[in-house]
Parts: C-alpha cells; sequence; structure tokens
C-alpha cells in the first residue's frame, strides 16, 4: 500500500509504509507514545463523512505534517510542532507524515491510498 500525491498531472509516492487508523482507539492513540516514524510512512484516519477534524501532538515527541482530505482533495496542510501543535480542518480523512514529507502538497492536490498488486494477483 502507498500514499500517493497527484498535481498538474504529475504523480508521486509520499509514503511506501501507510497505516489506517480504523479504531476510535487508533484514532485517538495516533502518534502518541512513539519516538519516531520512517521517512516513509504515512497515518491515515478515514472518518464515515466530511466534518471538522482535529489533532494534537500531546505526547508527540517529534513534528508532523498533517494533510486534510474531502475525498480525495486536499482541504488543508499544516506542519505540526512537537508536543505543542495543533490544527483542525473540515475532512472525511486526516493523514499524517513525517515532517517535510508534504512539503510539495498544496490546496486542491489529491492524495490517495494505492493498493499494490502482488505478482500473481489478476
Amino acid at each position: 500500500m502507498r500514499l500517493v500525491h497527484e498535481h498538474d498531472d504529475v504523480t508521486r509516492t509520499l509514503a511506501t509504509r501507510v497505516e489506517v487508523a480504523e479504531s476510535r482507539l487508533a484514532q485517538a492513540r495516533g502518534l502518541m507514545f512513539r519516538r519516531s516514524v520512517p521517512d516513509e510512512y504515512a497515518l491515515v484516519f478515514p472518518f464515515d463523512g466530511v466534518g471538522s477534524r482535529s489533532l494534537h501532538m500531546v505526547f508527540v515527541p517529534f513534528s508532523i505534517d498533517a494533510v486534510w482530505l474531502d475525498g480525495a482533495e486536499v482541504t488543508k496542510v499544516e506542519r505540526l510542532r512537537a508536543w505543542t501543535g495543533l490544527g483542525w480542518g473540515r475532512a472525511d480523512c486526516v493523514v499524517e507524515l513525517p515532517a517535510g514529507a508534504a512539503a510539495d502538497v498544496a490546496v486542491g492536490d489529491r492524495i490517495r491510498i494505492v493498493e499494490d498488486r502482488v505478482d500473481g494477483d489478476n
């Protein structure tokens, strides 16, 4: 599974290690208590519909890039500082990436998860 960024007919991979926080517990915990994340990592928070979605950096000792999505369209991108960062936006999905990974991502771009095929799949 990969996270890809699409802008002006150019597609690039943002992350090759994608974790989806599907349960309420996984979403509440997010990146708290982790010491770091790999450069090619993304944590994706899917929600049932578009709404106001907030992120906090309490117990997260490293900065991240946060991207809010409506469908696959980027509605907001923000760098959140370690320990004290707070951000919110309207979205049905939020993605957390290592700081700097979303430097080229802008509102209106598209981000989506791509399921990579395994050899032998039809």
